[in-house]
């Protein structure tokens, strides 16, 4: 069959002739030129066509293509420029369109199939668009150049660190994202490209090579040893070379004394069982004192739980404590039935039948051992140790206890809301009146005073100080009076008085602490107020002795709170909440001063993170009161002339919550610490005075910037401690030092 030629001269007939002429069912396509027609080549199969443009209008391609493969395309506008599509040989048109979208691939473009229809757009928004999605490695994808998202479950290998290794193997334009909460991957990108990712994630995904193995300890204790192999085996102390794919971890079993060994490789198995195996032997000295370093506990209170375990071993065996009778204090020698040692101390004796023989042990001795062979414990404060003396199977069982109460304790963050809106408003209106006939030297005088209220306001207090030099003005609003003139003196006539006032608090206190499980945390923010309780004066001669007893009162704040959080994950708290100030309206009261003071104390249970209310108040209180002269009063419009009027409302809403958050590890501290750090620093840049050249900047105390969690400069920040200096190694008879040359 001959070759069309679809170059961009012949154009036209391309249009014209796009489905009749140019993928006609093995007939020769028209040429543009005119040329005595060729002859008919032999006929192709009915499916297939042969494809041939070269430097060809890219619609047109698309459309033409599209006729042929009876599929829909919808071209975005940005889709430009000519494209070449040359097939040597008949195609079918499932491959028609793989070489479609290769070709557009290699332009900048990407096809996505839809529900009947194909779209054709930049690649850079191919993700953008509603492709097929396939789910699962063993579904079926689409094949050839297009875009199709899929969904990746992983078994074994984590999401997070599959996407470093996936990503170079992605198209710029497209993405790949990790799902850590189903340890999953999504990957958008061309169907082809897919299936070569689908292989290598297959190849990645696969469990560790060697299986877990349980490694029995027969004479040290399997805790130390996890600890030491942990370290040894760990690449960066020289345990592995840059070929090891991961770390071996060693875990303890304290009721079994065995270790569970997890590695890499079978090589790196058999490196730990061999250090395991080497460490694993008996000791050379004999003797049964040990020495436990705790890492968390308290060795006081672990001790004296120690004590009461083995206390309660040797009754339940039937042997009698020695070390003193009764439970007086005395000589800590005695005789011991049931074989053990008897040490002798100055610390509390006491029976077999006490309620706690065991806690024997004070600041200054101990009590002889119980019988049965157990020893005794004594806690070394200033180390944090326990100094365990007991036989070997003793003290196996001690260890296993002391490794299970030896561990980090969880703390409690608890955060704080008090939270208080008040509304205050009042109003008041009045008018009063007063006259008199005639004037001071008339015989007799008919007058009148209408007066309401007390203090500046009164209208009778106010006229009596006219003239006296030193007048009493009206209170706060608006007065507005008539006067005359009375023998050469202002007079009063009548007082109009107005006044309304509006008043809104609006105070939030956030106390917060952080407490280890099952502590006591107090916090207490306020001041020391001085009460006059009592004053009296002595007089002698000339003297005056005046005396006053003052008592303080603690005026703030307070919060104390004692959690305790379950297995469950509920944390328990006991709660004890105390607010408390001064009225200032009392400040100059004859009385003295009122506190006022509001005390939640109550116990809740709460999860972990979730804001519950612990109390609260609601107060809505009104007034209305009138002053009035009978009769004249009641009289309409008139009569506000022989009244006054005052209203009063007063809203309290007084709510209190508290939000407990449980910290595990050392990662969710420093976020919490971080996050306040970074909060008190915001709020001192906040509060940063602007330049002026009037005044002189003499610097503001700021919080230093943080940098990978710790402080950049200023008083917390962590400077390097030099390494101490390493003792020179020794040398051998006859060696000869590094650096210089033997003699000759």
């Amino acid at each position: 069959m001959k070759k069309q030629s679809a170059n961009t001269s012949h154009l036209p007939v391309l249009r014209r002739l796009s489905a009749a002429a140019l993928l006609c069912c093995g007939a020769a396509a028209a040429s543009a030129a005119p040329a005595p027609a060729p002859p008919a080549p032999r006929a192709a199969a009915s499916d297939d066509a042969a494809l041939n443009f070269v430097g060809a209008d890219i619609e047109s391609v698309i459309k033409a293509v599209g006729h042929y493969t009876n599929i829909t395309f919808v071209i975005d506008p940005r889709v430009k420029g000519t494209l070449t599509v040359v097939s040597e040989r008949s195609v079918s048109k499932s491959q028609a369109f793989s070489l479609l979208t290769s070709a557009l691939r290699l332009q900048g473009y990407a096809v996505v199939s839809g529900d009947g229809y194909a779209k054709v757009v930049p690649e850079a928004d191919a993700k953008l668009q509603s492709g097929p999605t396939v789910i699962g490695s063993g579904a079926v994808a689409p094949k050839g150049d297009q875009i199709v998202s899929q969904v990746f479950h992983l078994n074994y290998e984590s999401s997070a660190n599959l996407v470093t290794v996936l990503r170079p193997l992605i198209s710029p334009n497209n993405t790949i994202n990790a799902n850590p909460g189903n340890n999953s991957l999504v990957i958008t990108d061309y169907a082809d490209n897919l299936k070569r990712l689908a292989k290598i994630i297959a190849a990645l995904d696969a469990p560790a090579a060697t299986d877990l193995d349980v490694i029995p300890v027969r004479y040290a204790i399997a805790s130390d040893l996890a600890s030491m192999v942990n370290k040894l085996m760990e690449p960066s102390a020289g345990g592995g070379g840059a070929g090891d794919s991961g770390r071996v971890s060693v875990l303890s079993d304290s009721r079994t004394n065995s270790l569970v060994l997890r590695a890499p490789s079978a090589a790196r198995a058999n490196l730990a069982k061999s250090l395991i195996a080497k460490l694993d032997q008996p000791t050379a000295q004999l003797g049964n004192v040990h020495v436990v370093y705790l890492k968390n506990a308290d060795a006081t209170k672990l001790a004296a739980t120690l004590r009461a375990v083995t206390s309660g071993e040797n009754a339940g065996g039937g042997n009698q404590a020695g070390g003193g009778t009764g439970t007086g204090s005395g000589s800590g020698s005695g005789t011991n039935q049931g074989g053990g040692v008897g040490n002798s101390g100055t610390g509390q004796g006491g029976s077999a039948g006490s309620t706690n023989p065991a806690l024997s042990n004070s600041a200054t001795g101990q009590q002889g051992a119980t019988g049965g062979g157990a020893g005794f414990i004594q806690a070394d404060a200033s180390t944090n140790t326990l100094i365990i003396t007991a036989p070997e199977s003793v003290y196996r069982n001690l260890r296993a206890v002391i490794d299970q109460l030896d561990v980090r304790r969880a703390q409690v963050y608890i955060e704080s809301l008090i939270v208080e809106v008040t509304a205050d408003r009042a109003s008041e209106f009045g008018v009063q009146w007063v006259g008199a006939s005639g004037n001071p030297n008339s015989t007799y005088r008919i007058g009148g005073l209408q007066s309401f209220t007390s203090g500046n306001n009164n209208l009778a207090t106010i006229a009596s100080t006219l003239n006296s030099g030193k007048p009493t003005l009206p209170g706060a609003g608006l007065s507005i009076g008539v006067f005359k003139q009375v023998a050469g003196q202002l007079g009063l006539g009548a007082l109009a008085h107005s006044l309304e006032t509006d008043g809104n608090a609006n105070i939030l206190s956030t106390p917060n602490m952080i407490t280890l499980d099952n502590e006591l945390a107090t916090i207490k923010v306020g001041q020391n107020v001085p009460i006059l309780t009592g004053q009296f004066t002595s007089s002698s001669g000339t003297n005056t002795n005046p005396f006053q007893t003052i008592d303080r009162k603690e005026v703030g704040l307070t919060l104390k709170v004692r959690p305790q959080i379950s297995e469950g994950g509920t944390i328990k708290m006991a709660i004890y909440h105390e607010t408390s100030s001064v009225d200032k309206s009392t400040l100059t009261a004859p009385a003295g001063i009122t506190l006022n003071n509001r005390v939640i104390e109550n116990n809740v249970i709460a999860d972990d993170g979730q804001i519950i209310v612990l109390g609260g108040l609601i107060e809505d209180s009104t007034g209305d009161g009138t002053d009035k002269v009978r009769g004249l009063a009641d009289i309409p419009i008139i009569g506000n002339l022989f009244k006054y009027q005052s209203r009063t409302r007063k809203k309290t809403n007084l709510m209190m919550f508290l939000r407990p958050v449980v910290i595990r590890t050392k990662e969710q501290s420093n976020s919490l610490a971080t996050d306040r750090y970074e909060f008190m620093r915001s709020a001192e840049q906040a509060i940063k005075p602007a330049d002026s050249i009037l005044v002189n900047d003499f610097g503001q105390p700021m919080l230093p910037a943080l940098l990978d969690g710790q402080p950049q400069g200023g008083a917390m920040a962590v400077r390097p401690v030099p390494p101490a200096p390493q003792p020179a190694p020794e040398q051998a008879p006859g060696a000869v030092p590094n650096g210089s040359k033997q003699a000759q």
